[in-house]
């Protein structure tokens, strides 16, 4: 019985957003992790480029590299998506998502009162990608998010992650122009977007 009552704390525990100070360190032991297990960096989106590399046989320059060296960060893309697949599968919260309710009522000004999901469903579905607002946050986004990750040479997870704990320059630099590119889409852009 005692057993029972403890596997089911520890679902309940699993199922709940975990504290910042929980969850960061555990994002951020991931690079010594790496570092010492194989010596591998940590980083996201140059799996795509190795995916690329892999399946197109053009000689295009960017792609033309040993990327066999890299299928282990193919497996651990696969294993994030994996667990995300899993959790969504058996540790979801079927509640509806908490929103403080100053936020809530702004939202509401621009018609995104659907908190079912993580993702607003008004911003965030099949049906608003045929929407102006849609297209542009999924498809001009998804471009932008693209396009960035590309010029500066890494994304969030690379730089701000792996590249502040090696001390690189060039990482400092793109997570300070990431956090105020974040702080400007979110206060002075976003909600021109979000009126439309």
């Amino acid at each position: 019985m005692h057993q029972n009552s403890i596997e089911k704390q520890m679902l309940e525990l699993l199922k709940q957003p975990w504290p910042w100070y929980i969850a960061g360190p555990i994002i951020g032991l991931t690079v010594p992790a790496l570092l010492i297990l194989g010596n591998k960096p940590f980083g996201i989106s140059s799996s795509l480029r190795h995916i690329c590399a892999s399946c197109v046989p053009a000689k295009i320059p960017f792609f033309h590299y040993n990327w066999k060296s890299e299928t282990w960060n193919l497996f651990f893309v696969f294993g994030i998506f994996l667990g995300g697949t899993l959790a969504t599968a058996f540790l979801a919260n079927l509640s509806p998502t908490e929103v403080n309710p100053a936020l809530a009522n702004e939202l509401a000004t621009y018609g995104v009162t659907n908190y079912n999901n993580l993702i607003p469903e008004d911003l965030m579905s099949w049906q608003s990608l045929f929407t102006v607002k849609g297209f542009f946050f999924m498809v001009v986004g998804g471009f932008l998010v693209g396009f960035g990750t590309r010029y500066a040479d890494g994304c969030t997870s690379g730089h701000a992650i792996m590249g502040l704990s090696h001390l690189q320059w060039p990482s400092l630099i793109a997570t300070v122009c990431f956090m105020i590119g974040g702080f400007i889409m979110a206060n002075l852009i976003l909600p021109h977007i979000l009126s439309l």
